[in-house]
C-alpha cells in the first residue's frame, strides 16, 4: 500500500506546476515560463513589459514560444505592422495593449498573431478601426472600452471584401456606430466590450451569434427598442448600467436573449418605469438589477414573464426573491396549488 501512496505522490509532483524565471528577459520587463503536466512536457511563457519608459526599443524582443504579453502604458501611439513582428509573437494567445494613448492601428498591425484569443485595447485613443485588422485572428475576448471611437466598423473583424460595411457601435471609446459585411461571420467572438464609448443606440452586432457577454455600460444611449438584441441568441450576461440619458425601453426589446442570465440595468436615472411586456422571452433569465435607477415598483405579474427569475434588487437596498406561497386550505377541496411570488424585504413592493 506504501508503494502505490509513494507513486500516486509522485505521479502528482510531476505533473504539477512549476515556474522559473528566463535568463533571456529583456531588460526591464519580466518573464517567466510556466511549465506544466508529466515531467514538464507543456510550457507557457508570461512576459510583462509594462511601463517600460521613453526610448524602449518596439518591438521589444520576447522569448521564443511567448503565450502572454503585457505591453500596456508604453505610449506607443500609433500601432504600426512592425510593432508585433519578430520571434515570439506568432505564438502569443493574450496581448494587453491598454492604456498606450494608441490613436490608430494600421491594417495588418494584427495580422501575424494567428494564435490570439484575447486583446486589450482599453483606456487609448482610438477613433476607428481598419476595415479587416481583426480578421483571421480566433478572438473570443476584445475590450475596447475607454477610447475614442465615434463610428466603428464591424468590418475590421471581418474579410475585406468588395462590400459597403453596414453601421453599428460600441463602448467606453466614444463609439457612435458598429457595421459588419453581409459576407462576414465573427464565429470566435464571446464577450465584446464596449463600456464607455459615445454611443446614443444599442449597436447592431449581427455576426456576434455566438457573444456571450456584452457590456455597454456608460453610454450615452437614449432609449432600447424592439430588435435591438434580436441576434445574440447566446447571451448571457448583458450589462446596460450607468446609461444617464436611457429614459425607456420598448415592449419586447429583449425578446431573442432566450439564453440571457443576468441582466444589468443600474444606475439609470431617468429609466423610471417598466412594462411586464419589457421581458418577453427572457425565459433564462435569474438575476435582474435595478438598483440605483428611477424604478420604484415592479410591473404586477411580471413572473409570467420571468419563469426563470431568482432575484431582483431594486432601489438603494431593496432585494426581491422568489418564492412560493401555499394557497388557501378549503375543508372540502383540501390544500389550493402552491404559487410563486415574489417578496421584496420592503411590505409594498411585494408581488
Amino acid at each position: 500500500m506504501a508503494l502505490f501512496l509513494w507513486l500516486d505522490l509522485l505521479l502528482l509532483l510531476l505533473a504539477g506546476v512549476r515556474c522559473t524565471s528566463v535568463k533571456n528577459c529583456h531588460a526591464g520587463c519580466r518573464c517567466e515560463v510556466e511549465s506544466f503536466g508529466l515531467f514538464d512536457s507543456f510550457s507557457l511563457t508570461t512576459v510583462d513589459c509594462r511601463g517600460l519608459g521613453p526610448g524602449a526599443i518596439i518591438p521589444v524582443p520576447i522569448p521564443l514560444d511567448t503565450a502572454f504579453l503585457d505591453l500596456s502604458s508604453n505610449a506607443l501611439g500609433h500601432l504600426t505592422d512592425n510593432m508585433l513582428a519578430g520571434p515570439g509573437y506568432t505564438t502569443l494567445v493574450s496581448l494587453d495593449l491598454s492604456s498606450n494613448h494608441i490613436t490608430m492601428v494600421s491594417p495588418n498591425a494584427l495580422s501575424k498573431l494567428r494564435y490570439l484569443e484575447t486583446l486589450d485595447l482599453s483606456h487609448n485613443d482610438l477613433e476607428g478601426l481598419p476595415p479587416g485588422c481583426f480578421f483571421g485572428l480566433p478572438l473570443a475576448e476584445v475590450d475596447l472600452s475607454h477610447n475614442n471611437l465615434r463610428d466603428f466598423n464591424m468590418g475590421a473583424f471581418v474579410a475585406k471584401v468588395n462590400s459597403k460595411p453596414v453601421s453599428v457601435d460600441l463602448s467606453h471609446n466614444k463609439l457612435v456606430s458598429i457595421s459588419t459585411t453581409p459576407h462576414g461571420k465573427l464565429v470566435h467572438i464571446q464577450s465584446l466590450n464596449l463600456t464607455a464609448n459615445h454611443l446614443s443606440g444599442i449597436p447592431r452586432l449581427e455576426g456576434l451569434e455566438i457573444l456571450r457577454y456584452l457590456s455597454l455600460d456608460g453610454n450615452p444611449i437614449v432609449a432600447i427598442e424592439e430588435g435591438d438584441f434580436a441576434h445574440l441568441t447566446d447571451l448571457v450576461f448583458l450589462s446596460l448600467s450607468s446609461l444617464r440619458q436611457l429614459w425607456g425601453i420598448e415592449s419586447h426589446s429583449f425578446k431573442g436573449l432566450q439564453s440571457l442570465q443576468v441582466l444589468d440595468l443600474s444606475n439609470n436615472p431617468k429609466l423610471k418605469t417598466l412594462r411586464r411586456s419589457i421581458f418577453t422571452g427572457l425565459d433564462s433569465l435569474q438575476e435582474l438589477n435595478l438598483s440605483g435607477s428611477g424604478v420604484t415598483s415592479l410591473p404586477h405579474n411580471m413572473l409570467s414573464h420571468l419563469p426563470a427569475i431568482k432575484s431582483i434588487a431594486l432601489g438603494q437596498n431593496i432585494r426581491c426573491l422568489r418564492t412560493q406561497k401555499q394557497g388557501v386550505f378549503h375543508r372540502q377541496l383540501g390544500q389550493s396549488q402552491h404559487y410563486e411570488v415574489l417578496n421584496c424585504n420592503r411590505d409594498s413592493l411585494a408581488l
